[in-house]
């Protein structure tokens, strides 16, 4: 027997995000429940999915039993929305039915409140004839039912009405009645849970997931989200298993023919290096040095800022001969300052996403991560965002640099999180003490994607730039800091004034 596959037509939930994790939107015709505790944003979101509604012609009901018309209105207001092609039906407009009903009636009072709530909802929907559908909220309905049956029975006729007339509906439910939305889970062809999480320090942090969505295909697991003035803003989960891998060119040059000797030729494209070193160690120039050379081949560039506004970089990168504002205003290179006690690693991985999709971006640059790490001591699967995020711009042929502040200044140094498993390549910059003088040194010491140095060299960052120095093969010990002189003649690159430090 031969199965034919149907292919379900979908409508936009209005909400970009929200369209790419259900793999285009709601599945037409069908019925959904949204669960979620005040504040997380349900009401918003069926705003949403009706004003795409009526951008797309479409006639869109909204109906409620838990606000009345006025306070609608001031939600939307308050993201700057007009509800007009909107028809608005506040069920406290049908008192007077339930008035007649009780006074009628010698059945059981909470009975006959029920179904005359049913049936203005049926009247409703036959004057309207809408394509989509927000219901707000479900359990003040399950409250009037009082009886599980009644009230699954009453859902089942609301069910097939909307299914004949082929209604999109959105179900809004405020978790406070935990039976009536286990019935409503079997009843609906999806449940879409939104949650708000509260750290100890920052803003709170909201993330969803879909928890069924029958006959279609759509991305599993949790996703960041944010509310906003203008609607809900969804970061679905990055997924590097659905992009596939993409030929890369020629290496990335640092733009110095010494320093690409030392990293065996450059860095090599969709690779991630880790710069690691303590603070003032030169860092951020040697990625300020990266970033130029990129965009001097014309390169599309993304700077991502943690601890460092964007006009300090700049202005640094300046004095010391790496002229980058000009790129700027050309929008080669893009400079983006975060606050990580703001963000979310779901935020960063689709701002990422966009620019490489976008601008075409093949350099991007986290710097650094320790203000990432630590706004996010809560999260425990930072690190698999982390690597989520890099396994991406490696299929997609982006090349990542990335810096980590070390503890300490000389001899041993602790990082804060251990990330060297995760690069391709790491540089380690060292401070050492030389006749009086605070030197720096680098060295290549991990490169799984190629051949590199396996010498430590001076660097020294001056006005007119980044210089590196010879091997300093007679001296022993230079990572700990005092290194002890085995040569016969002391050669150091000359640098009596210090320069601009980065962080």
């Amino acid at each position: 027997m031969t199965v034919t596959k149907l292919e379900l037509q979908k409508t936009s939930t209005g909400i970009v995000g929200l369209d790419d994790i259900l793999g285009g939107g709601w599945p037409m015709g069908r019925l959904y429940l949204v669960l979620g505790n005040p504040g997380t944003g349900k009401t918003t979101l069926g705003m949403q999915f009706l004003l795409e509604g009526v951008n797309a012609g479409e006639r869109v009901l909204y109906m409620s039993l838990s606000e009345t018309t006025a306070e609608i209105g001031q939600v939307a207001a308050s993201h700057g929305w007009s509800l007009d092609g909107v028809a608005l039906y506040e069920l406290s407009a049908a008192e007077q039915v339930l008035g007649l009903a009780r006074e009628s009636s010698m059945f059981d009072p909470s009975e006959v409140e029920f179904r005359a709530t049913t049936r203005a909802i049926l009247q409703e929907i036959e004057r309207v004839e809408p394509t989509r559908v927000v219901f707000d909220s479900l359990s003040e309905l399950a409250l009037l039912a009082r009886e599980p049956l009644a009230f699954r029975r009453e859902l089942l006729l609301l069910k097939q009405v909307f299914l004949a007339r082929g209604a999109t509906v959105l179900l809004l439910s405020d978790q406070t009645t935990p039976d009536a939305d286990l019935q409503l889970q079997s009843l609906t062809h999806g449940v879409l849970e939104l949650e708000e999480l509260a750290p100890e320090f920052g803003g709170e942090r909201r993330r969803l997931r879909v928890r069924k969505l029958r006959g279609s295909k759509y991305r599993s697991g949790y996703h960041d989200y944010r509310i906003e003035t203008g609607g809900l803003l969804v970061f679905p989960r990055l997924v590097p298993a659905e992009h596939s891998k993409v030929d890369v060119g020629e290496p990335l040059s640092s733009g110095m023919a010494d320093f690409d000797a030392l990293l065996g030729g450059g860095l090599p494209r969709g690779s991630s290096t880790l710069l690691m070193g303590p603070a003032g160690s030169g860092k951020s120039t040697l990625v300020a040095q990266f970033v130029a050379a990129a965009l001097g081949e014309g390169h599309s560039v993304l700077l991502i800022l943690f601890d460092e506004t964007t006009e300090s970089f700049l202005r640094r990168s300046e004095k010391l001969g790496i002229g980058l504002l000009r790129f700027v205003d050309e929008g080669l290179l893009t400079l983006t300052l975060v606050n990580a006690a703001e963000l979310c690693p779901g935020e960063l991985s689709t701002l990422v996403r966009e620019h490489v999709e976008r601008s075409g971006t093949k350099l991007v640059v986290l710097d650094s991560l320790n203000g990432y790490i630590h706004a996010m001591p809560e999260e425990r699967f930072l690190l698999l965002h982390i690597h989520e995020l890099l396994t991406y711009l490696n299929l997609v042929g982006v090349t990542t640099l990335m810096t980590l502040a070390q503890h300490g200044f000389v001899g041993s140094m602790r990082s804060p999180v251990d990330l060297t498993y995760m690069a391709d390549a790491v540089l380690l910059l060292r401070f050492f003490e030389s006749q009086g003088r605070i030197l720096r040194a680098i060295s290549m010491v991990k490169n799984r994607v190629g051949g590199h140095e396996n010498t430590i060299r001076q660097i020294s960052i001056e006005s007119g730039g980044i210089r590196l120095g010879q091997p300093l093969t007679q001296f022993q010990g230079v990572l700990t800091g005092v290194p002890i002189f085995t040569g016969d003649s002391m050669t150091l690159l000359e640098q009596t004034r210090a320069e601009p430090d980065d962080g």
